[in-house]
């Protein structure tokens, strides 16, 4: 399974960025490898619109079945939920805590939106 997390600046060592859109990069574990990559997202950080909409097709294309993540606006909720990937919530922590919660079942599974379009 391929799970995408939200990053501060890329790197299982990195803080998990609370915005998904305009995250400034997204790591991605594959939990049968267990390796880590780093997919840089500048075009997201720097788009004037639309960054959620084109997170969530750049991830579902890298294949990610899961997606960690601070908070998710209403378009990109529905584009991912679209693409089959269960998003999960986290507050703070190191991209590798936040996979090591999704692993023992400690995080929130979102099932709405929790932040309005155009947040962060």
């Amino acid at each position: 399974m391929k799970i995408a997390v939200t990053s501060i600046g890329g790197g299982a060592d990195s803080e998990v960025d609370p915005r998904f859109g305009r995250a400034s990069a997204f790591v991605f574990f594959d939990t049968d490898t267990g390796k880590y990559v780093n997919v840089d997202n500048t075009v997201g950080v720097n788009a004037s619109q639309g960054a959620g909409v084109r997170a969530a097709e750049a991830i579902s294309q890298l294949g990610a079945e899961v997606l960690i993540t601070g908070h998710c606006g209403p378009k990109a909720f529905r584009t991912l939920r679209a693409a089959g990937i269960e998003i999960f919530t986290v507050s703070s922590g190191s991209v590798a805590e936040a996979i090591e919660h999704f692993k023992f079942e400690e995080l929130t599974s979102m099932s709405s939106p929790d932040v309005g379009g155009h947040w962060g």
